[in-house]
C-alpha cells in the first residue's frame, strides 16, 4: 500500500529569506522520508495554495501538516474548508505547543544573551484565543528551561502588544516565537524598541534544527498510521 503524501502547508510570506527557510525545512523532511511524496503549499500570500496543492496530489491519500505554531483560524477553519471536498485528507495538529520548540527558543536566546534578566516572547497573535493559549504554554515551557518568568507580547489580535510588554520590563531581551523571517518578524524587530531580539525558529542560511524536522515527521507518521481517520481535521 503506498504511503500517503505529505503536504506541508505554511502561512506563506513575501520574504525571500522566509521562503528559503521554510523550503529548507520541507527539504529536510523529504530527506527523512525518502519513500514519501513531500510537497509544500500555502494558505496565504504564496502559490501553490491548498486547492492547487491537493489537485497535484490526486492519486491517493494526503496528510496535511500545518507549518504553523498554533491552531488558530488557518488550522481550524481554512484547512478544513479547503480540503472538505476530499475524504482522503487528514489534517494533523499544528507544530506547537511542543517542548522541543522551547529548546530551539533557548538556543536562539543564547545567541544574543546567555543569561537574560527579563524575557518577552514575541508571538504573532490570533483572534482565536485557543491559539494564543498555545503560545502562552510555550512561554511557560521556555521559562522553565531558562529559570525565568517569560512574558508574552503579541504582534496582532491580542494584548499585551509586544512593544508594551517590552517597555514594562527594563533589561528585556525578546525571544522570537515566529517560524521564519517575514512580515511579523520585521514587525517584531520594530516593536522590540531597540532591545536585543533573537532570530526566528528557522533562520536563513542555517540548517533547520533537527527537532523541528522531528516534529513535522512525527505529525505525519502519527496521522499516516491511522488511515481510518482520513478526512478528519484536528481541533
Amino acid at each position: 500500500m503506498p504511503h500517503p503524501a505529505l503536504l506541508a502547508i505554511s502561512h506563506g510570506t513575501a520574504s525571500a529569506q522566509g521562503q528559503a527557510s521554510i523550503q529548507a525545512l520541507v527539504d529536510a523532511v523529504a530527506r527523512r522520508l525518502p519513500e514519501v511524496t513531500v510537497r509544500l503549499g500555502h494558505v496565504d500570500v504564496q502559490q501553490p495554495d491548498v486547492a492547487a496543492s491537493l489537485a497535484e496530489l490526486s492519486d491517493g491519500p494526503v496528510v496535511i501538516v500545518p507549518l504553523l505554531l498554533s491552531a488558530g483560524y488557518h488550522v481550524r477553519i481554512d484547512l478544513r474548508e479547503q480540503s472538505a471536498h476530499r475524504d482522503d485528507v487528514t489534517i494533523t495538529p499544528a507544530l506547537g505547543p511542543d517542548p522541543r520548540l522551547a529548546d530551539v527558543l533557548v538556543e536562539r536566546l543564547r545567541e544574543i544573551e546567555p543569561d537574560p534578566e527579563h524575557v518577552v516572547l514575541a508571538v504573532a497573535g490570533s483572534s482565536d484565543d485557543r491559539a494564543n493559549d498555545d503560545c502562552r504554554i510555550v512561554a511557560r515551557m521556555l521559562g522553565e528551561k531558562i529559570g525565568r518568568g517569560v512574558h508574552v507580547g503579541f504582534l496582532a489580535a491580542a494584548e499585551p502588544r509586544l512593544g508594551a510588554a517590552v517597555d514594562a520590563h527594563p533589561g528585556t531581551v525578546v525571544a522570537n516565537y515566529l517560524l521564519a523571517p517575514g512580515y511579523f518578524h520585521d514587525l517584531a524587530t520594530r516593536e522590540a524598541h531597540g532591545r536585543p531580539i533573537a532570530r526566528p525558529l528557522l533562520a536563513p542560511d542555517t540548517e533547520p534544527a533537527a527537532s523541528l524536522v522531528d516534529i513535522v515527521v512525527e505529525r505525519y507518521l502519527d496521522a499516516a498510521q491511522q488511515p481510518s481517520e482520513c478526512g478528519a481535521a484536528e481541533p
